[in-house]
C-alpha cells in the first residue's frame, strides 16, 4: 500500500487524473420526481409542486420535466426526469436549457395541458404559467409615480395661470401683461415691448390697432408707425404700445405670405433681426399686415444720410450686421441646433433699421429666400432675379449665378452687405 502511495506521489498529474478518473463521475441531474399528483395550483403566475422527492436522474442526458394538466375538476401535477432525444406523451421537448420550468400549453391532448422542462437542479420544482403577463403589472408600477407627477406639475401650473388671470384681468384682444412685456424689453434692450419674436396671433379677432404716420414706403407695402392697445389704462403712455405696420395690398399676397413664412420659422430669432409680432388679413380693407418691433431711428440710410458716425458707431453697426448675416446663412443656431440657411437677397441700407444701441436691425424678408438642399435648379430658377440693382453681384445683374450651388446665393448677399459697410465707412469720422 506504501508502495502504491509512492508511485502515485511521483506521476504526472496528467496520468494521476487518468489512474483516479475511473473512479469519479459526474452526479446526473437532481429533479423533483413524483410522478402524478393532486394539486391546488390554478394554471397561472408561479405554482410549486407538492413533490417532497429529490431523485438522481437515471440518465446523464436526462432533464427535468414538469406537466400540469386539468380534465374536468381533476388538476395534478406530474414531476419527472425525461431525455430530450425522446418524445413525451408524443412530444418534442425544445425547451430543455431553460434554467426555470416555463410552461407551454399543448393543444389536442384532450385536456388542458401545460408542459415544460429545464436542466438546473431541481428546477421542475418552481413553475411560472404566462411570463409575460408580468409584463403588464411591472410596467404600471413602473409608470404611476411618473403619471402622478406629471398631473401634479400640470394641476399646478393650470392653477397659476389661472391665479394669475384673475390677479391681471385682460380686456379682449389684449396679448400680453404689462409686467411680461417689461421684462422683455429690459432683457432684450428693445425699442418696443413687441418683442415676443415669432409669436403668431392664433386669435380670430384682429388686434385694436390704430395707424399713426407713415414712415416708409417700397415697391411691395408701406410702413406705418400705429400704436396696439395693451391694457385697460386711460394713460396714453400705458394704454398703447408703439409698432410698425407693413401693409401690403392684396395683388401682393405672395410677398407677404414668404416675408409672413420667414418670419414665423422660430430658427430666424436674432438680437439683429427685426422682431415679428403677428401677421393678418385685413379682408375688409383688401389688405395684409405685418406687425414688427418699431425702431425709433429709422432705416440705415436715412440715419447716415443725416449723421457722421464715429469709429465706435462703425464698428457697433459694421460688426452687427456681420453677425446677423451670418446668422441667416449658418446652417446652425447659437445653441447648435440645426436650421435652414435663408439668403436675403435684397440687402440694402433702407432695409436696415438702427437700433438705440447702435447696432444693426435687418427687415423686409419679403425676397428672402429659404436654402433648403430639397431645391431643385429648376426651383431655384424660378425664384427669378430679383433685389436691387444697385446692391446686386455682378453675377445677379447677368444672370450668371451658379444655380447648382446654393452657396452662390450666400456669396451675392456678402456683396451686398459690403456695399453697405463702404456706405457706413464713407459716412464715418475717424482720427487720420
Amino acid at each position: 500500500m506504501f508502495l502504491l502511495f509512492l508511485c502515485l506521489l511521483y506521476l504526472p498529474v496528467w496520468q494521476l487524473s487518468q489512474v483516479l478518473g475511473t473512479s469519479i463521475k459526474k452526479i446526473n441531474q437532481l429533479c423533483k420526481f413524483c410522478d402524478v399528483r393532486a394539486t391546488s395550483c390554478p394554471g397561472k403566475g408561479v405554482c410549486k409542486v407538492d413533490c417532497e422527492i429529490t431523485s438522481i436522474c437515471a440518465d446523464d442526458n436526462e432533464v427535468c420535466v414538469s406537466i400540469w394538466r386539468k380534465n374536468d375538476d381533476n388538476v395534478t401535477f406530474e414531476t419527472l426526469c425525461h431525455n430530450p432525444v425522446s418524445t413525451l406523451y408524443g412530444l418534442v421537448l425544445d425547451d430543455y436549457n431553460n434554467t426555470k420550468c416555463i410552461m407551454k400549453e399543448k393543444k389536442g391532448m384532450g385536456s388542458k395541458f401545460f408542459i415544460c422542462s429545464c436542466s438546473d437542479e431541481e428546477c421542475n420544482e418552481n413553475i411560472i404559467f404566462n411570463p409575460n403577463s408580468q409584463v403588464l403589472p411591472v410596467i404600471l408600477v413602473s409608470l404611476v409615480p411618473l403619471l402622478v407627477i406629471a398631473v401634479i406639475v400640470i394641476t399646478s401650473f393650470y392653477c397659476y395661470r389661472v391665479y394669475r388671470q384673475q390677479r391681471n384681468p385682460h380686456k379682449k384682444g389684449q396679448l400680453h401683461d404689462f409686467s411680461d412685456k417689461k421684462a422683455m424689453m429690459d432683457n432684450e434692450g428693445s425699442d418696443s415691448s413687441s418683442m415676443h419674436a415669432n409669436n403668431l396671433n392664433h386669435n380670430n379677432e384682429l388686434l385694436p390697432i390704430e395707424l399713426d404716420v407713415l414712415v416708409g414706403k417700397g415697391r411691395f407695402a408701406e410702413v406705418y408707425k400705429a400704436k396696439l392697445k395693451q391694457g385697460s389704462s386711460a394713460s396714453e403712455e400705458h394704454g398703447f404700445e408703439t409698432v410698425a405696420v407693413k401693409i401690403f395690398p392684396y395683388e401682393e399676397y405672395a410677398s407677404w405670405k414668404n416675408e409672413k413664412d420667414i418670419f414665423s420659422d422660430a430658427d430666424l430669432r436674432h438680437e439683429n433681426v427685426l422682431h415679428f409680432l403677428t401677421a393678418e388679413e385685413r379682408k375688409g380693407q383688401r389688405q395684409y399686415w405685418l406687425i414688427t418691433a418699431y425702431q425709433s431711428l429709422g432705416n440705415l440710410q436715412e440715419y447716415l444720410t443725416n449723421h457722421i458716425i464715429s469709429w465706435h458707431d462703425l464698428w457697433l453697426l459694421g460688426s452687427s450686421l456681420a453677425s446677423v448675416v451670418a446668422h441667416l446663412h449658418s446652417d446652425r443656431t447659437s445653441c447648435g441646433r440645426c436650421k435652414v440657411p435663408i439668403a436675403h437677397r435684397d440687402i440694402k441700407s433702407s432695409n436696415i433699421l438702427v437700433k438705440k444701441d447702435m447696432t444693426c436691425c435687418l427687415c423686409d424678408f419679403g425676397l428672402a429666400l429659404r436654402l433648403d438642399n430639397s431645391l431643385s435648379v429648376d426651383e431655384l430658377a424660378n425664384s427669378g432675379q430679383v433685389g436691387t440693382a444697385r446692391y446686386m453681384a455682378p453675377e445677379v445683374l447677368e444672370s450668371r449665378i451658379n444655380l447648382e450651388n446654393i452657396e452662390s446665393f450666400k456669396q451675392a448677399d456678402v456683396y451686398s452687405m459690403a456695399l453697405v459697410l463702404w456706405e457706413m465707412i464713407s459716412r464715418c469720422s475717424a482720427i487720420g
